[in-house]
Order: C-alpha cells, then structure tokens, then sequence
C-alpha cells in the first residue's frame, strides 16, 4: 500500500468515527444512599403548605449532552413509602381517599420527550401514572452539574418541577378551593453505569 492509500484509509477511518453517533450515558438514581428526592407539597386550607416525600423509588435515566433530545427517564415509585412526618396523616394518604395504595402500590413516571431550552435548563415530557390512571406531565428541569466523585464514579444531576390537579388522577376528596393542585419537586443524582 502506498503513502496515498493509507492517508485515503486513515481519513476515511476519521471520517466514520466522527459520523457514528455518540452512545448516550446510562445512569442510576442514587436512592440507596439518599442522594435523590421526590418531595411535594399542597396548601394546607389555604393557609399553610403541606410538606412531604415518598422514601422509596428506583429509576434510571441516560443523557448525551449531544444529544439531549434522546434522553430517557423511568421513575417508579413506591406509594407506600409516603411520608408526611405524621403517622395518622399518612395513614390516611395512603388510604382510598387518596393514594388508595392496597390497589395501587405504584405510581411511575416514563419519558416520552426531552427538550433543551438552554442555559442548563430543559423541558421533560412524559406519563405520570398514579391510582392506575396515565396523564401527560411536563417536568421543568434544571442541570445542577455532573462529574467524577471520590469513589472512583462519575456522577450527573438534575432537579424538577411540577405540579397537577388532584382530580387528574382520581382523587375526589375535597380539600377545598385552594388545596385541589400538587406540587412536585425532584432532586435526582444518577450513578453512571460502567
């Protein structure tokens, strides 16, 4: 092979490597050393916030900063795990007035469509499902950061917002006027799978 055909070989070995799309990274949210939140809240009559979090959720999401809009998310949640740091009150969450969680044990979030908006800042679209019902969800998401941790890792986060009416997934107890719209609030740290 001459010096013309191994530059032809080299170039068009260049030229498919950079043509192939990136892989995007796979990640675990890690909930088994508490560093992933879901946490709501709700008005308490109008008069203050109720304030609490489910304990218990796995999920998993993959990201190329190359390609955001190829990002997936799986969230699922266990309803069970409901804690309002009131032992009654949960009790009575996770009764048929409102989670109904002897019927319903889970609740999940899957994406459907992620958009960048830029800045660190994105759009998440995807299907809540809670109480066997599946509605459409738009998370607000903001990047929080991403890198190497000391445990020889690689680590990204994120956090979200949203929020949606009680009655979307069947709950029918009546609060009052200013108490029928959750509010969502995620932290989410994901391990990268090796």
């Amino acid at each position: 092979m001459n010096r013309k055909q191994i530059i032809g070989v080299v170039a068009a070995t260049l030229i498919a490597a950079t043509a192939l799309p990136t892989q995007a990274a796979n990640y675990v949210m890690d909930t088994s050393k508490a560093h992933a939140f879901i946490q709501f809240k709700i008005s308490h009559l109008g008069y203050s916030w109720l304030l609490g979090r489910f304990n218990t959720f796995t999920g998993k999401f993959s990201y190329d900063e190359k390609n955001p809009a190829a990002s997936k998310v799986e969230v699922d949640i266990n309803v069970s795990s409901v804690d309002t740091n009131h032992a009654e009150r949960d009790k009575h969450l996770r009764g048929s007035d409102f989670l109904d969680s002897n019927r319903y044990p889970k609740a999940s979030f899957v994406g459907t469509g992620f958009k960048d908006v830029g800045s660190g800042k994105a759009k998440l679209m995807g299907n809540l499902t809670l109480r066997g019902i599946t509605r459409p969800l738009t998370i607000a998401v903001s990047s929080i950061g991403h890198g190497k941790d000391p445990w020889g890792g690689y680590r990204r986060g994120f956090e979200g917002t949203t929020s949606f009416k009680l009655s979307d997934f069947g709950i029918k107890k009546n609060l009052g006027p200013a108490s029928q719209t959750v509010e969502l609030y995620l932290s989410i740290e994901g391990i990268r799978k090796k």
